[in-house]
């Protein structure tokens, strides 16, 4: 499953086996530098604008997606004002990242100068010897709003000190509600639940509507339930791994707790409806379709449910995650490939400053987005502090296309962000299996499933 616009997957999309991508490309002009030959006071100065070099660059979107296509295309004419001798090739691709695709292209070193990727993907990529360190070519001059860009996203893309790529978008996760539901239920949309308690007994009012209406939905299935037992845990305050990332942190009081009110909502309150093995794609078709109250998400399932399944942005509004400890951010970035040369490292990152990385101009030029019909208003891509954020929202509010005052309660209300952990994919797989089984089998004991998980994310740790 593919998300228009800032988040083209999150890392548990790429979970999902609804998630898929081409990172295509084929071998370029980087094969003939190396990343290693700059100077480093060279390194830190800007592109010059007489260079000439080419630039291949994946997740250029595809014909199909008209608008887009037509803002990459303009970017690239701006762009070239200033960096006339710059050849840009852009590959389209569709979604923009498959994982058997990108290992695939990884092991070949196929991948373009520049190449898309999620969050997670850092150390797969490291582990093939697939980035360039670009640390000294990254500073204040050559990406001017450096310093406003949220530290915890940089890091995630930091390895022992050194710095690999730049981000382009960000989300973290919060309660998505169906706010048509929660007044026909007697709530207060402006208002969600802010605790797992209060969660519980809004799912209870709201699927007491009957007609086959579900108050709070989760996945358990397709690598997404435990995607989503880890929000809900960093919400909580809880861990899924130890500080020095060898065992499992997820056994404890705090998982139990979660499980078992899970269990609670499920089989006491038939709260949660009777299908269940969801993945993503499946509780937003319910929300989309008016059966559903609630839902962990990010903020752009909210345009999915609208471009893709007939939704009406008036119809759903956002909290934070339940909790309020931290949630799960996540998002994707471009990395510089190994081997390229310092011009074109230099291309890469001025091509990502202007594309991404400005407020006002690329991605966040919000008068062109509602001019060509795409949605503004959304609280991401959620990567910007200090003055950047401020001018953001201006100009995210003077063009928005959707009521704003929806999102107040998660916008004013923000949790701090946690990064996924290590063997994310491989754990989430594990964590499926107690979130299925605690939703599919009445009899399951939380204990034993949280005891058997534990033996087996132990085990995938034990791999690293």
């Amino acid at each position: 499953m593919k998300q228009t616009g800032f988040r083209r997957t999150s890392a548990a999309f790429a979970l999902s086996a609804v998630l898929a991508l081409v990172a295509a490309c084929g071998t370029s002009s980087s094969d003939e530098g190396g990343d290693e030959a700059a100077d480093p006071a060279d390194a830190a100065a800007p592109l010059d604008p007489e260079t000439e070099v080419t630039l291949t660059i994946d997740c250029m979107p595809p014909a199909a997606e008209k608008a887009e296509l037509k803002e990459w295309n303009e970017d690239v004419e701006a762009f070239n004002k200033k960096y006339p001798n710059v050849t840009i090739e852009g590959k389209q691709t569709d979604p923009c990242l498959e994982p058997p695709r990108f290992t695939a292209m990884l092991k070949a070193k196929s991948q373009p100068d520049a190449f898309y990727t999620y969050f997670t993907d850092l150390q797969q990529v490291l582990d093939n010897d697939g980035a360039a360190d670009i640390s000294a070519y990254v500073n204040d001059e050559t990406v001017p709003a450096l310093k406003d860009i949220d530290p915890q996203v940089l890091d995630v893309l930091r390895e022992d000190g050194k710095l690999y790529g730049l981000p382009t978008s960000n989300y973290t996760m919060g309660l998505l509600i169906n706010r048509k539901l929660f007044e026909q239920a007697g709530l207060d949309p402006d208002s969600p639940p802010t605790s797992w308690d209060e969660v519980r007994t809004a799912a209870k009012a709201i699927s007491g509507l009957g007609d086959g209406v579900s108050g709070f939905g989760e996945y358990s299935a397709g690598n997404n339930g435990g995607w989503h037992f880890t929000a809900a845990m960093y919400g909580l305050g809880g861990d899924i791994v130890s500080d020095d990332t060898t065992k499992a942190a997820f056994n404890d009081e705090t998982g139990l707790e979660y499980v078992e009110n899970l269990h609670a909502m499920r089989w006491e309150d038939d709260s949660m409806g009777k299908t269940q093995l969801l993945k993503w794609g499946d509780l937003q078709k319910q929300m989309a379709s008016g059966k559903l109250g609630m839902f962990l998400a990010a903020p752009d399932d909210i345009t999915y449910m609208v471009q893709q399944l007939g939704g009406d942005y008036a119809d759903y509004g956002m909290g934070p995650m339940p909790g309020g400890q931290a949630t799960l951010f996540g998002g994707n970035d471009y990395l510089v490939k190994k081997g390229s040369s310092p011009d074109q490292i230099k291309a890469a990152i001025a091509w990502l400053n202007f594309k991404f990385l400005t407020p006002g101009t690329g991605q966040f030029d919000w008068a062109r987005t509602k001019a060509d019909g795409l949605p503004v208003g959304l609280p991401q891509p959620d990567f910007w502090t200090g003055e950047s954020k401020r001018k953001d929202d201006e100009l995210r509010a003077e063009h928005s296309t959707m009521p704003v005052e929806n999102f107040r309660p998660f916008r004013e209300n923000p949790v701090p962000g946690r990064a996924e952990p290590p063997k994310a994919q491989e754990i989430y797989k594990v964590l499926d299996t107690v979130m299925s089984g605690v939703l599919t089998n009445e009899d399951a004991d939380p204990a034993e499933l949280l005891d058997t998980a534990e033996d087996q994310v132990n085990q995938v740790l034990a791999n690293q």
